[in-house]
């Protein structure tokens, strides 16, 4: 699995990145974590607001910093979509 969050770098970014991580350690997956900064790069994948977080380049949130919880529950809903 790979996932990026998407972001400038702020605070909202930052705490998505973490609790993705979290999310991914309390499920005992594997995944690569990439920050997306480049505003050219965040624009392609189409969101209007950051941060997002994109799993294998499908976005599956944008404009909000879910919880642990909720992260959990894109990550499964996503890798059960495979």
């Amino acid at each position: 699995m790979n996932i990026k969050i998407l972001g400038s770098g702020c605070m909202n970014c930052k705490t998505l990145e973490k609790r993705t991580i979290d999310a991914l350690q309390e499920l005992n997956m594997d995944a690569a974590v990439e920050k997306v900064e480049d505003y050219q790069k965040i624009a392609s994948y189409g969101i209007m607001r950051t941060p997002g977080l994109v799993v294998d380049e499908k976005v599956v949130m944008s404009g909000a910093v879910p919880t642990v919880e909720k992260i959990k529950e894109l990550l499964l809903a996503h890798q059960g979509s495979k």
